[in-house]
């Protein structure tokens, strides 16, 4: 039965599953998902921090009416804390270094003008100055055991470093989940190979693996001719995976064995056909204590599109990933499209002041012309109650690229 976008996406995500955690070196997690909370284990800066090089004063002295300041000593990074003796003087300080004692300002050098009077050093301040400024003060960013990363963090670059700065040396990630890609057809050679005219190369799983490994996911590809038996011995060989991601045979023509296979090895069937182009054979089911099956249409815009809006999706969320609300970009051109079907339509977006994505479509011949999604950055998820899409409207966008 043909069911909506809505329903197949609430059906695919019912069947989400955990596929359990592993500890790694905080070195080798990133592009994981982070499965436990990470504490401040101190704060953070530790210590009042100087923010530029330059000196250190007592605000007061200058307060009153005092602009030139002799150096008595510096505080560089890294170096115990020292004391300045005299607040009529001043300390040389480096970024990154602690904030000596008896100051409470720091004047960049910018901001003053170098002199020597009987040997000694002095500053003379030459500009405006504010009581406690670039100083970056102790616990501003974290104080000792408040929460810095939550679990289920994509971790990126950014949290490696936080990881590293509160000494998390090893990490609770979720594991990986075991992926087969399944391509189907007698059509198809290796890529390696010259194909006769009536062939053509792999090419289908080839885009869907590379679109896993946006979340460190490595499958396992495989072809299989369209002959009944030989699609069930290759399923059987497979029964360890915990997802079986499948292209093609899905249709209703006389070699599309799997939604036939699939039923007599026992998968239960969640859907059959959806209301939505290209996409619209999608078949998706499960075994029990077995692999999800999602059984995409074979034509490469189609697969490529579900995988998207359906498997990544489906992926993320089993891995345990706290994923940010679909974004929108708004049509940048007048748009129609006939069929009572919602319309997954191939867009180049182009950002623009105030933070919108301006989304047009490129030159498109439908689910087979792979190469219109070179020109494309996502696809716009037009509704199927509409007919007519005016310019300045707003829809969800799948992002295949960054």
């Amino acid at each position: 039965m043909l069911i909506d976008v809505t329903a197949a996406s609430a059906a695919v995500m019912s069947t989400v599953r955990d596929f359990g955690m592993e500890q790694l070196p905080f070195t080798a997690v990133t592009g994981r998902i982070l499965r436990e909370p990470v504490l401040s284990d101190r704060d953070f800066p530790p210590y009042d921090r100087v923010m530029m090089d330059g000196i250190a004063i007592d605000y007061e002295t200058y307060a009153k009416g005092q602009t030139v300041f002799g150096v008595e000593d510096m505080q560089a990074a890294g170096m115990p804390r020292k004391q300045l003796g005299n607040t009529a003087n001043c300390m040389e300080v480096m970024t990154g270094a602690i904030l000596p004692e008896l100051t409470d300002t720091v004047i960049q050098y910018e901001h003053l003008v170098a002199t020597e009077h009987e040997g000694f050093k002095r500053f003379t301040i030459n500009a405006g100055v504010e009581k406690g400024q670039a100083i970056h003060r102790q616990g501003a960013d974290a104080a000792a055991g408040q929460l810095v990363i939550p679990a289920g963090t994509w971790l990126t670059a950014a949290e490696i470093g936080v990881l590293a700065s509160v000494g998390k040396t090893l990490v609770n990630v979720s594991r990986l989940p075991k992926v087969a890609i399944i391509a189907t057809g007698d059509e198809l050679v290796p890529v390696a190979d010259t194909p006769d005219i009536h062939q053509v190369r792999i090419s289908n799983s080839y885009s869907l693996a590379a679109a896993l490994k946006e979340l460190g996911i490595e499958a396992s590809c495989h072809h299989v001719h369209d002959n009944e038996a030989a699609i069930r011995s290759l399923f059987e060989s497979l029964k360890d995976a915990d997802a079986w991601i499948c292209t093609g045979a899905v249709s209703a023509g006389k070699y599309d064995y799997l939604p036939l296979v699939l039923e007599q090895m026992g998968m239960q069937q969640l859907f059959h056909k959806v209301q939505q182009r290209p996409g619209k054979p999608f078949l998706f089911g499960q075994f029990e204590n077995g692999p999800v099956v999602f059984a995409l249409p074979g034509n490469p815009v189609s697969g490529f599109m579900c995988c998207y809006r359906y498997v990544l999706p489906w992926l993320r969320a089993s891995l345990q990933y706290t994923a940010p609300p679909t974004p929108h970009a708004v049509l940048g051109a007048d748009v129609s499209f006939s069929s009572p079907l919602t319309y997954f339509m191939p867009v180049r977006l182009h950002p623009v002041a105030g933070g919108q994505l301006i989304a047009l479509p490129p030159p498109y011949h439908g689910s087979g012309d792979l190469a219109a999604l070179l020109q494309a950055d996502g696809f716009l998820e037009l509704p199927a109650e509409q007919r007519v899409f005016e310019k300045g409207s707003s829809y969800p966008v799948w992002r295949f690229r960054p």
